[in-house]
């Protein structure tokens, strides 16, 4: 019997973790992610759009299988994913499909494409975070914001390119209100993927996440790389995000995958 309990049964390939998520959120066509849904599976909206997001994150403290991987322990991901959901006996399953994952360790590649079969490539990558320096504040006047930028960047085609959010992160960031935009990128469990001809689910387990509204947020990329990553058929769409947020991130445990009847 398919219960809620049953992916988190499977055992934990991978602890680590996620930090200072940068999420940049595009509207596009549902003819433009259908191509991509695994079997049995369905896409998700919100408010009746259908959002992709490019989402660049620090992975830390990274241990497969509860073994620290030398070499292994903190890096960069870029990622595409949209969002989907799979109607149980026990109610809708709500998770995320990936377009297209950017690492810069061959290692990381092989093992999710091998294991979650999941589109991984290999590409030379760098973050940089930066503290702005902020003038002090005139006499009685209200202190100024400390604002923070987190770039991810990757090289392309001999030309570097980066995803980027500046917020003042001396705030205490916000959790996100029952049924918001936040609330439905943030809160997507499950991973889809198909391996071997059969879908494949899995758990990825974190607590609420936390966010920041940043006063700048945008992707610099040409369109060729565009094209090249993802398709002609999303480059279109990835101009100017509809939405951005920073996210605090947490510890994350990412379980086994197990295949699905569909």
């Amino acid at each position: 019997m398919d219960t809620p309990d049953t992916n988190r049964q499977q055992p934990v390939f991978l602890t680590a973790w996620w930090r200072n998520l940068v999420m940049l959120n595009y509207e596009v066509d549902p003819d433009t992610v259908t191509p991509f849904l695994p079997r049995g599976i369905e896409l998700d909206v919100w408010r009746g759009r259908t959002l992709v997001s490019i989402v660049a994150f620090e992975f830390a403290d990274v241990r497969v299988l509860n073994l620290p991987v030398p070499f292994h322990r903190h890096f960069e991901e870029i990622n595409l994913r949209f969002y989907v959901r799979r109607r149980t006996a026990d109610g809708s399953r709500r998770g995320v499909v990936f377009i297209r994952e950017l690492v810069r360790l061959p290692i990381v590649s092989f093992l999710a494409r091998r294991l979650y079969g999941e589109p991984y490539r290999t590409l030379p990558m760098e973050r940089r975070f930066r503290h702005h320096p902020v003038p002090p504040a005139p006499p009685g006047g209200t202190p100024r914001e400390r604002p923070a930028t987190f770039r991810y960047s990757w090289r392309h085609d001999r030309k570097w390119h980066h995803v980027e959010a500046t917020a003042d992160t001396t705030l205490d960031p916000r959790q996100p209100e029952p049924g918001s935009e936040e609330e439905f990128i943030t809160d997507h469990t499950y991973g889809y993927g198909t391996r071997h001809g059969q879908t494949i689910e899995y758990v990825v387990e974190h607590p609420p996440w936390r966010y920041w509204n940043p006063a700048k947020a945008g992707l610099e990329c040409d369109a060729s790389t565009l094209r090249n990553l993802y398709g002609e058929s999303f480059a279109p769409f990835l101009r100017v995000p509809r939405s951005a947020f920073l996210v605090e991130g947490s510890p994350v445990i990412v379980r086994r995958p197990r295949a699905i009847r569909a």
